[in-house]
């Protein structure tokens, strides 16, 4: 059992955090995960004054990061990130048909997993999955903007992941929010704000390689069973 203490984060910067930091509160956190729509300086303070690494998806409204990243932080949608065992993947973006950046139609989210089979059957699979958005019916909103991605979901019901953090669905929303859902065997956790979380995984010594071909037909069976 592999075991790591993670500060989440996604959608409204901590005052707490940025104004009254106190290191003591974050002592003995391993990782940084950030669901999105949280500014690239707020990041960079994040990943230097709590002295972990930093992985992070896009959130629609982080179109600034283009051109100004985020500082010693990683993107998880460029690559997954393998951290003492676990494996992460991450998607930024939310569901519109807006041009905006990070804005994404049900098919796009669909082509960006399916870009990155082979990035998953090589590691075999993994054990969190990061996203701005909720997958559909999973934590997300009754409007057309907050609606989960589909692919999201298949993915989760495919790989059965242990967690999957994502932003976006605000807890201040209203209409009886969840911080943590499950489905299956994985953890849903909505990151809104910041937490800090004791995670465990039941690690294998080593990850067993998926087939690219099988990866790919098992995911376009999956996906063409939830339409």
């Amino acid at each position: 059992m592999t075991k790591i203490r993670v500060l989440v984060v996604a959608d409204e910067e901590s005052k707490f955090i940025w104004d009254y930091f106190d290191r003591s509160v974050f002592k003995g956190i391993d990782l940084i995960l950030s669901c999105g729509d949280l500014k690239p300086s707020y990041l960079s303070f994040l990943t230097t004054m709590v002295a972990a690494p930093l992985f992070y998806v896009h959130g629609n409204h982080d179109g600034r990061m283009i051109l100004h990243p985020p500082e010693g932080c990683d993107n998880l949608e460029q690559k997954m990130q393998v951290f003492k065992g676990i494996r992460i993947i991450g998607f930024g973006g939310a569901n519109s048909r807006s041009p905006k950046p990070f804005h994404y139609t049900e098919r796009d989210a669909a082509r960006q997993i399916t870009k990155r089979m082979q990035e998953i059957s090589y590691h075999g699979g993994f054990d969190i999955l990061v996203t701005h958005a909720p997958a559909l019916g999973l934590g997300d909103g009754e409007d057309i903007f907050h609606k989960g991605f589909r692919a999201y979901r298949t993915m989760l019901d495919l790989y059965q992941p242990s967690y999957h953090f994502h932003g976006h669905q605000h807890l201040n929303y209203g209409g009886g929010n969840k911080r943590l859902i499950t489905h299956g065997p994985t953890q849903i956790y909505n990151a809104y704000g910041y937490s800090i979380l004791e995670l465990e995984f039941p690690l294998a010594q080593k990850h067993k390689r998926i087939s690219y071909i099988k990866a790919r037909y098992d995911w376009s069976r999956a996906y063409g069973r939830q339409v």
